[in-house]
């Protein structure tokens, strides 16, 4: 039942609705540069792929996260859903860090570049490092990014080993690092398959971890901090 849910309903919708809002990012585009305005194509069109899908999310610890304020976001990943999970539910201005694929999508590209968002070149150690130091420059009156440093989806659901990336923005911009855990993703959709299914999801949020007086040397550290908080909320 889910299947054919999924393939006469929500993939044609979630295609619809792409397209539409990728329609207005480009045409809004045309007359507004802002990064904030294409913010909120983003986070309406994350809301409506919610409502879509059927997903239900709560959010804990909202109340940690001072409005307006300056974070790296780090999450698991287990699910396409997941950033329309945060986009929609935590009202801050993200940066996001996009593979150079994404870029090349017709209005897709055109949105990531006029919002703002960073193309980072994996293929490149070097060129990524130069990337994360851009970066970090630009975390400052009220921008945030959100990054997964598992480096991609995990297939069981299960949290994998971490990738300091994260941890070195945190430390170079100066700003605090903000541990997330989203439970419940794995069953919406899981990776590799396009079967969704309706459900709850509980997004929490942890407690802030100042990065301030730290250095770059540190990030290991940091970053094995931000696993084991995520872990213990997972549970």
């Amino acid at each position: 039942m889910a299947v054919l849910w999924s393939w006469i309903y929500v993939i044609p919708l979630i295609i619809l609705s792409t397209a539409c809002f990728g329609v207005v990012s480009f045409v809004i585009s045309l007359f507004d540069h802002t990064p904030a305005r294409q913010l909120k194509v983003a986070r309406a069109w994350a809301r409506s792929l919610l409502r879509i899908a059927g997903v239900k999310v709560t959010v804990e610890g909202l109340d940690r996260i001072q409005p307006g304020g300056n974070y790296v976001f780090v999450s698991n990943h287990v699910s396409y859903m997941d950033i329309p999970v945060v986009l929609g539910n935590i009202p801050e201005e993200f940066l996001f860090l996009a593979k150079a694929g994404l870029f090349k999508i017709p209005m897709l590209g055109t949105h990531l570049k006029t919002a703002g968002h960073v193309l980072v070149p994996l293929e490149d150690p070097r060129s990524a490092i130069k990337t994360l130091q851009h970066t970090a420059a630009l975390l400052h009156d009220g921008r945030s990014t959100l990054v997964f440093p598992e480096g991609g989806r995990s297939e069981t659901g299960v949290l994998r080993e971490f990738k300091d990336g994260a941890a070195f923005l945190a430390i170079r911009a100066q700003i605090p690092i903000v541990p997330m855990a989203m439970i419940g993703m794995h069953s919406i959709l899981p990776m590799h398959s396009l079967t969704f299914h309706r459900g709850h999801v509980t997004l929490k949020i942890g407690e802030p971890i100042s990065t301030e007086g730290m250095t770059t040397h540190q990030r290991a550290k940091l970053t094995t901090a931000v696993r084991e908080k995520i872990v213990e909320m997972l549970r």
